[in-house]
């Protein structure tokens, strides 16, 4: 629950953001919107008087009808307000020059266009010098000021909508964002956990047995004894922490396969079960293996990494098929196409476990002797091959786990398998029950 709770609040905090980001942004293209219409409208008056003024020679100064100058019958664009005319002397009040001109503010004149108010409306106003004075003429800009208004409500509207569609979508896009990273900080977290228990159980018996062995003396057959036990938890604390490294370098890209290499999959996978041939036996598993097909069973991969590959698979089925099992190794050609699959006799893999099976540390089922990394290995293996896998039920009862590769072109045949000297895990000379990584399946 704390986990949905953190994974709404991280993406209302995102959709906030990109809501008051979105808004900002809309702000100030309502704003500049706005300028750009006053600034027309504007425009507009002013190109109206001034051509009033220049058609305005003639005007009389005295006071009362003139000439229909007054009447602006080309102002349709904003209303019907007239165009005034005043004449401003250099001493002394002015004069309205037509019918029905508010009283003229004062204040100096000059022949730029200025806004000032008479009353409680704005008006635009220019002048021109004539007879020692000033003819001003003027139109009011209310409309202008109406214009305006008319603007904000449907601008309050759409901001109100836009905010709104932005933080909804913005709130989904980051949910859907944050899952997936979600669900990686919990597996990263679980990873932590896991890898934690799995590198303290070895330092807790090699703890527990060096306690023992101090507490009182012992006879040099029982501190050898001791000594053998502690290398043993030794040997497994250092195969968890190579098998963690080179899935570091595996996830890092530095550990990848070399372009070019190409491996026969039957040669290589047929040395890896005589090696296993040991293994197999001492648990009376019946090992066997087969090829079927003609066609060419070269890949483009590494034969070290199928061979680490093989071994994985060939292992995790030994141990899974128990005591009295069968485990069958089959490389398959066809045209185009290369697999490798190992069936076992075990209790098999349910469905829905399937798709974690190659998840670090996974262990759905208690069997001593593996670190829950073999599967997570194979996997970077595979990826890294351009292989794919198809994991199911075997003939044999137990699982069926399947690697299927693209044949390389003809022409690219390496040497033979007694030629290829494939590299020789220095762990097995301590270790002899170790040939390959073991992983947890999940039985039924």
């Amino acid at each position: 629950m704390n986990d949905r709770r953190r994974l709404w609040v991280h993406a209302a905090r995102v959709a906030t953001a990109a809501t008051v980001v979105v808004l900002a942004c809309y702000a100030s293209c309502a704003f500049g919107l706005r300028v750009f219409v006053t600034h027309r409208l504007t425009a507009e008056v002013d190109g109206r008087i001034h051509a009033a003024l220049a058609g305005a020679r003639s005007l009389s100064l005295r006071p009362g009808p003139s000439a229909p100058v007054g009447a602006s019958a080309d102002s349709g664009d904003l209303d019907d307000a007239p165009i005034f005319f005043w004449y401003v002397p250099s001493h002394g009040r002015s004069v309205a020059l037509t019918l029905g001109a508010p009283r003229l503010p004062g204040g100096g004149w000059s022949a730029s266009p200025a806004t000032r108010s008479i009353g409680a409306a704005a008006f635009r106003f220019e002048a021109v010098p004539r007879g020692g004075g000033w003819v001003v003429a003027g139109q009011s800009v209310v409309e202008i000021a109406r214009v305006e208004g008319a603007l904000v409500l449907p601008e309050t509207l759409f901001g109100v909508l836009l905010a709104l569609a932005t933080f909804v979508g913005s709130l989904l896009v980051a949910l859907r964002a944050s899952a997936p990273l979600e669900q990686i900080r919990r597996r990263q977290a679980e990873f932590t956990a896991d890898a934690s228990h799995e590198l303290r159980t070895p330092l807790s018996v090699v703890e527990a047995e060096v306690d023992l062995a101090l507490r009182r003396r012992r006879a040099p057959e029982e501190y050898e004894a001791v000594l053998r036990r502690i290398a043993g938890e030794s040997r497994r604390l250092r195969r968890i922490v190579d098998d963690l490294l080179w899935l570091a370098r595996a996830d890092s890209g530095t550990e990848v396969a070399h372009r070019g290499e190409v491996a026969e999959v039957e040669a290589v996978v047929a040395g890896c079960v005589d090696r296993f041939e040991a293994i197999a036996a001492r648990g009376h598993v019946s090992l066997g293996f087969s090829s079927e097909g003609a066609g060419s069973d070269v890949v483009e991969a590494p034969p070290e990494l199928v061979d680490r590959l093989a071994g994985v698979l060939i292992d995790n089925a030994c141990k899974y098929a128990g005591d009295g099992g069968t485990v069958s190794v089959v490389v398959q050609t066809a045209p185009g196409r290369v697999v490798l699959r190992v069936d076992d006799s075990g209790p098999g893999i349910p469905p829905g476990q399937r798709a974690a099976v190659f998840d670090r540390f996974h262990r759905a089922t208690p069997v001593s002797g593996g670190s829950g990394l073999g599967l997570a290995i194979a996997d970077s293996v595979v990826r890294m091959t351009g292989g794919t896998w198809s994991v199911g039920d075997a003939p044999l009862g137990g699982a069926r786990m399947e690697v299927s590769w693209r044949a390389a072109p003809d022409g690219d045949r390496p040497p033979r398998l007694a030629d290829q000297t494939l590299p020789v895990d220095p762990r097995s000379a301590d270790d002899p029950a170790h040939v390959q990584r073991d992983a947890q399946l999940t039985p039924t």
